[in-house]
């Protein structure tokens, strides 16, 4: 059975909690609604290539193990792809206030863990596309190649099968069926686990015992360990900030565009990354947001996400959460917040707990569910906001004949006051802000604010 990750199944057992759920969405839009028959050819042709996206989650008895997926026997595609009509004059507020909508309600947990809703009637005859997907079934990169197999280099590729598949919907795994079977397989793979880790302390224990020279500098490393442990999961601390306060299960998508071929030569001029660029933007704005209500704050804590992706890695989760205290104190010039944004951000992707993260995602899986969602929210409670940073494609691309003309990328707040994420498409970055109604009283100001901030640190 293709199991879950540790830190796959702590992010399925926390929900919980409602405020913790971890879908990410996508919004893709169209020049024109996708014809019905190739639409249907392409989520099948998906469906073969990700077996995930045709396997329901099932539970391990006495969660001994991580929930894994098995294919379901039911799976039902009219169900999985919708359709809705948007009111005239079908603006893009509308847009965003339905796919907001559709992404409050939650995945049935029971079916495959993904629906895709088409949107048609937007103004000029275009289309919408919203792709809704728990993040155990892929991360934000992962997600990214889930979408290779829904698009399309021309708009009219050949040898397109658009009669409707004559075998199953997805590839059948064998595995264990009855229950004795299931708790037997079970036990299993429990004691291998229990198996590598005994092998994993023993390696490093006998080392110690043959090369007693490394001795100091291995207790030097355990410190280091345990002082990034606590930076980054033993918070006792709240989020930073006095204004983004509230918190509430509604959701509000913004979106807003930059150009690449600025952020780039931003980037050089100044001696950074992209990434860089991006978040000491979303610093600038959120100071001058903080300066509106008069509030002495700062810097806020933001989570990241840091990919631990190599090459050929598949669709399932491959990152580690990292968090980071990020200035939005007014600075003399975007240059000198730059630089201290590219310093802190540089520390905390060089966390010395990040690369044993799914370890210890291992020691706490098998916790009592309860006590998972007490340690988790008690650290989302830490986050003032969330930002990610994805690459997407520098060409166009087309879904069942249609032109894709931009991807706004939604991903989960899980209880910070914001998730803000910017994807790539050909020279411009797409931006998804997913924001919470109850922390950010005034979001017509923000948008205001990372307007200017952004034409401040990108030059006029």
């Amino acid at each position: 059975m293709n199991r879950m990750s540790d830190a796959e199944a702590i992010m399925w057992a926390v929900e919980k909690d409602p405020a913790l759920r971890s879908d990410f969405c996508n919004l893709t839009l169209l020049d024109r609604a996708p014809d019905d028959k190739r639409l249907a050819a392409t989520v099948e042709r998906a469906l073969d290539a990700i077996p995930r996206l045709g396997q329901r989650v099932v539970s391990a008895p006495a969660r001994l193990v991580p929930p894994g997926f098995a294919p379901d026997p039911t799976l039902d595609l009219d169900y999985h792809v919708r359709r809705a009509s948007l009111p005239a004059p079908g603006t893009m507020r509308s847009l965003l206030d339905a796919c907001a909508t559709a992404a409050e309600a939650p995945l049935d947990r029971s079916r495959p863990l993904w629906e895709f809703t088409l949107f048609e009637g937007l103004a000029g005859g275009g289309a919408a596309l919203l792709q809704k997907v728990h993040h155990t079934i892929s991360d934000g990169v992962g997600g990214l190649r889930l979408s290779l197999a829904l698009l399309d280099l021309e708009p009219d590729p050949a040898a397109i099968d658009t009669e409707p598949s004559t075998g199953p919907a997805v590839p059948v795994r064998t595995g264990p069926t009855s229950p004795t079977d299931v708790v037997r397989a079970a036990m299993a793979d429990a004691a291998r686990r229990n198996a590598r880790a005994v092998r994993t302390v023993a390696t490093g224990a006998g080392r110690v015992v043959t090369h007693p020279a490394e001795l100091p500098s291995r207790v030097a490393e355990a410190a280091r360990v345990a002082a990034s442990l606590r930076r980054q999961t033993l918070l006792a601390d709240g989020a930073r900030s006095d204004i983004l306060a509230g918190r509430s299960l509604r959701r509000r998508f913004e979106t807003f565009v930059l150009s690449l071929p600025r952020v780039r030569e931003t980037a050089r001029r100044l001696g950074g990354s992209v990434n860089d660029v991006y978040v000491t933007g979303l610093a600038a704005a959120l100071g001058r947001y903080h300066a509106r209500f008069e509030s002495d704050v700062t810097e806020l804590r933001m989570a990241m996400p840091v990919s631990t992706r190599g090459r050929g890695t598949g669709a399932a989760n491959q990152f580690v959460p990292a968090r980071v205290l990020v200035p939005i104190a007014p600075a003399d010039d975007p240059q000198s917040l730059f630089a201290s944004v590219h310093e802190r951000l540089g520390t905390a992707k060089a966390e010395a707990v990040l690369p044993i993260a799914d370890a210890l995602a291992g020691l706490v899986s098998s916790l009592p569910t309860s006590l998972l969602v007490l340690l988790t929210r008690s650290q989302t409670r830490t986050i003032d906001f969330a930002a990610s940073n994805l690459r997407g494609s520098p060409v166009p691309l087309y879904l069942a004949g249609a032109r894709i003309e931009a991807n706004y990328p939604f991903g989960p707040r899980t209880g910070s006051a914001l998730n803000v994420t910017m994807l790539g498409y050909c020279d411009d970055l797409h931006v998804g802000c997913n924001v919470d109604p109850a922390a950010v009283g005034d979001i017509p100001a923000l948008l205001d604010d990372l307007d200017a901030a952004f034409e401040d640190l990108l030059g006029r």
